[in-house]
């Protein structure tokens, strides 16, 4: 099995690949807008798509707001691939991306359904729920200064 994940700009010919993997979890399975998936935040960002065996499951958008502090957003998985621990190696293969780029702590704003799986990863929560997408959402950090 070969399980790897190609980081990109914004601008790259794989960023339709990832739209592909955030249509259909964010759009399709939870009823997110396209204006609010779409948000034009895109061309700006650091991308990270993961690949199985030579298939596209899974996707995350990264963006540095302020020094060494970088928000991961838009982390996926198709649905017919969660439960293998492809999530798990997708967010380990981004925070060690980003640490490699001077990141000192990392910032999400999780999904309550989720927010167990980024607290086994080390984050925690930062304040209370709100709704994002009309969806519940925690703010997770996780320092990573070594």
């Amino acid at each position: 099995m070969r399980v790897r994940v190609i980081f990109f700009e914004g601008g790259s010919d794989l960023m339709e690949k990832a739209f592909e993997i955030r249509r259909k979890v964010f759009i399709e399975e939870q009823k997110v807008s396209e204006e609010d998936e779409l948000d034009g935040k895109d061309p700006e960002s650091l991308h990270a798509l993961l690949e199985v065996n030579g298939k596209y499951v899974g996707v995350s958008r990264i963006r540095r707001i302020g020094k060494g502090i970088f928000k991961i957003e838009r982390v996926a998985i198709l649905k017919e691939e969660r439960g293998k621990g492809y999530g798990r190696f997708l967010m380990k293969e981004v925070e060690r991306e980003l640490v490699s780029r001077g990141a000192k702590k990392l910032v999400l704003n999780a999904q309550i359904q989720v927010k167990g799986f980024y607290e086994r990863l080390g984050y925690e929560v930062k304040g209370e729920i709100f709704y994002e997408a009309n969806i519940p959402h925690v703010r997770m950090e996780k320092v990573v200064e070594r």
